[in-house]
């Protein structure tokens, strides 16, 4: 990921490609009906794979969105999607007894960060800076941050360069860091295929190192998803959180930017000790921002517009908590099919009697994390 620019979930070389892409779907819904496709000679004008998977995606209807009316209903929807989303997630690894390895320690003006290995399942260890706030004199809420393409690095503002510095600043990315500062103990994830647990680095990518595409390979042809593992992977980050003294079990959030936002959109689904959610550079529309455009390979849920949109995801959260941030000039994730969906989820909370916990900031700026709200949402619904 290539901040501030945004395009953290397909590589900067791609927007050319996304340009291109954006500029031959426009023509298409111009120009190709069903009725002078019908007519069109192949021969003088080939039909290419982006028209034939836009009629496609046209006549496509969810086979299971949100449609209830009331309570019952939406509980008879949720008994129906909730196993199809678990399914589409993908196998989970088997579950092994919790350990934790303490590697480092660093102490800061107002907290200290640690360095742990969790065990999330036989054969790997998921590397987590905890951060611990100074003087605390009661359990708080946890927050479990998962980062985006770019890596752990600058979420944790540990760039060594004047431009790595900047980018952090710019995108807000220190949101595990920012949470601290406040109070709060928070759980940085190095996501599962970056950093030290990368394997074979991703063709063209030289900005950070990751292997996405051998671990979506890889989960795909035994059953799982990367978002799947990368779930599980906080799972047990949880497990772990539920274990310290200086951590209140019942008050969990998640939080996440742009991959990591994916994850912290799935993460609820399987988890309910998720109480709340924060949701940033992530949602819109599977149709308008996966579908349209070239994304990273890890970010693709297979079926899953067969039966729902990101909408109906969020609303297997519901009642709990959900922030929604968004940046309006976002061109990966568009802004208009993300206010679509935070309609929708407002109608969601609205027939279970619970609006006050579906928010939004959708904020001017691009694909980065926004501030502007978390802090009071946290508070509104953790208390101080």
């Amino acid at each position: 990921m290539h901040l501030p620019t945004p395009v953290s979930c397909f590589n900067t070389s791609h927007q050319q490609t996304l340009t291109r892409s954006l500029l031959v779907t426009i023509l298409t819904s111009l120009l190709i009906t069903p009725t002078t496709a019908a007519e069109r000679d192949p021969a003088e004008k080939p039909f290419t794979v982006t028209e034939s998977y836009q009629q496609l995606a046209d006549a496509m209807e969810p086979l299971q969105a949100w449609q209830a009316t009331n309570k019952a209903e939406h509980a008879a929807w949720r008994k129906q999607f909730h196993p199809t989303v678990t399914r589409i997630l993908g196998k989970m690894p088997e579950r092994v007894p919790l350990e934790v390895k303490w590697a480092e320690k660093k102490e800061f003006d107002t907290f200290t960060r640690h360095k742990v290995f969790v065990r999330t399942e036989a054969a790997y260890w998921a590397p987590v800076y905890y951060f611990v706030p100074h003087n605390l004199k009661k359990k708080v809420p946890a927050i479990v941050c998962m980062h985006g393409h770019s890596g752990i690095i600058p979420y944790i503002d540990e760039g060594k360069t004047k431009a790595d510095k900047e980018k952090t600043r710019q995108s807000e990315l220190d949101y595990a860091v920012y949470f601290a500062k406040h109070g709060y103990v928070t759980a940085a994830i190095v996501m599962r295929g970056w950093n030290e647990t990368a394997g074979d680095q991703d063709r063209g990518v030289s900005h950070t190192k990751r292997s996405c595409l051998q671990m979506t390979m890889n989960a795909l042809l035994i059953g799982s998803t990367p978002q799947g593992q990368r779930s599980w992977d906080a799972m047990r980050v949880i497990d772990f959180l539920q274990t310290q003294d200086e951590v209140d079990p019942d008050r969990i959030a998640a939080a996440g930017l742009s991959g990591g936002g994916a994850t912290a959109m799935y993460l609820p689904v399987l988890d309910e000790r998720v109480k709340l959610t924060m949701i940033a550079g992530a949602f819109s529309t599977y149709r308008a921002s996966y579908y349209a455009m070239p994304h990273c390979l890890c970010q693709c849920m297979p079926e899953m517009m067969r039966f729902g949109e990101m909408s109906d995801v969020v609303a297997l959260h519901a009642p709990r908590p959900v922030l929604l941030i968004n940046g309006i000039e976002d061109k990966i994730f568009p802004i208009d099919a993300a206010r679509e969906g935070y309609a929708k989820l407002q109608q969601v909370y609205k027939v279970l009697g619970a609006e006050e916990n579906i928010d939004a900031d959708f904020f001017q700026g691009g694909h980065r994390w926004s501030n502007n709200k978390s802090l009071a949402f946290l508070k509104q619904h953790f208390g101080e």
